[in-house]
C-alpha cells in the first residue's frame, strides 16, 4: 500500500547541519499531513515538525523552533527536514509519518493522527 523511506541521517558535529528525506510511495496516494518525530534511547517519541500537504502550513516542536525546517517537493512524494545548528540533544532516531486524512479533534502532535510510518534514520550529534 503506502511506504515511507527516510534517509539522510548520520554523524555530525555540534553546530552542523543535516537534511533528512522521506520518500512516499503509494498508488494514487496523497498525504493530508506529513510529520517528523524522533526518539532517543530511554525517551518516548517526541514531535518534531509537521507540514500540511494542501497549504504548506508548518508547525514545530518547541525544542527545534528556529533550527529545523520542514518542506515538501513539488511532486508531492518527498518531504524534507532541514536541521541546522544541531545539538547533542538532537541525537535520536528520526521517523517520518503520514496522516492520510484529516482527523478533527486530534493535535498534529498526536502520534495516532498518523497512520503510516517510516523505518527511521539515525542522527547522532557529537560534542
Amino acid at each position: 500500500q503506502v511506504q515511507l523511506v527516510e534517509s539522510g541521517g548520520g554523524l555530525v558535529q555540534a553546530g552542523g547541519s543535516l537534511r533528512l528525506s522521506c520518500v512516499i510511495s503509494g498508488r494514487n496516494f496523497s498525504p493530508y499531513v506529513m510529520g517528523w518525530f524522533r526518539q532517543a534511547p530511554g525517551k518516548e517519541r517526541e514531535f518534531v515538525a509537521t507540514i500540511f500537504w494542501s497549504n504548506d502550513n508548518t508547525y514545530y516542536g518547541d525544542s527545534v523552533k528556529g533550527r529545523f525546517t520542514v518542506s515538501r517537493d513539488n511532486a508531492g512524494n518527498t518531504a524534507y527536514l532541514q536541521m541546522d545548528n544541531l545539538k547533542p540533544e538532537d541525537t535520536a532516531v528520526y521517523y517520518c509519518a503520514v496522516g492520510s486524512v484529516n482527523k478533527a479533534g486530534l493535535s498534529i502532535r498526536a502520534q495516532n493522527r498518523y497512520d503510516h510510518w517510516g523505518q527511521g534514520t539515525q542522527v547522532t550529534v557529537s560534542s
